[in-house]
């Protein structure tokens, strides 16, 4: 609570032990320490604002831990649900009884070099139904298939029925 608000995630994250920096986090997961970790990605992935700015740990969370996805996964699964939680912002206020809600899925689309990032591959590797079928996973997959996806996948089906077509039409001649 003493940390100023723009420089919470770096105490949280970054701690210079004489020439070795080392996570909190991340010495909290590998520990077994699963509320301490929970505490830490509540508090990280918590908005905050001042007067003059908004303040978000997910940004330097993912540059610190690129791989935070799969770590929780392996050696925390219990956090991956809460993790995700951080990255959804619900209104308060709710109009005609529909509530306005922010998703906040660039780490799960995009990496650091701006490739496509592995956090969704991570996530379906771990073989969780009710895990993939939260919103924010759901959102990112729904954007990656609708956008990239579904026109290459299309594509390659019609060109694989265009040739059985062919091999069809080509079978009914010759014999």
């Amino acid at each position: 609570n003493c940390a100023p608000r723009g420089e919470r995630a770096h105490w949280v994250l970054n701690v210079q032990v004489g020439t070795q920096s080392i996570s909190p986090l991340m010495w909290a997961i590998q520990t077994g320490s699963l509320e301490a970790s929970k505490a830490i990605v509540i508090d990280l992935l918590t908005i905050r604002a001042d007067r003059d700015n908004y303040y978000f740990g997910a940004d330097y969370l993912f540059e610190r831990h690129p791989d935070i996805l799969k770590r929780l996964s392996l050696d925390a699964p219990g956090l991956l649900n809460t993790f995700l939680d951080g990255f959804i912002w619900r209104s308060r206020n709710s109009i005609d009884g529909y509530r306005r809600v922010n998703y906040w899925i660039k780490h799960f689309l995009v990496d650091a070099d701006g490739n496509f990032s592995q956090n969704i591959e991570w996530l379906a590797n771990f073989e969780d139904p009710k895990l993939i079928c939260h919103p924010v996973a759901g959102m990112a997959v729904d954007l990656v298939w609708n956008n990239v996806a579904f026109r290459t996948f299309l594509l390659g089906k019609t060109w694989f029925l265009f040739t059985t077509l062919i091999f069809i039409c080509s079978q009914c001649i010759l014999t």
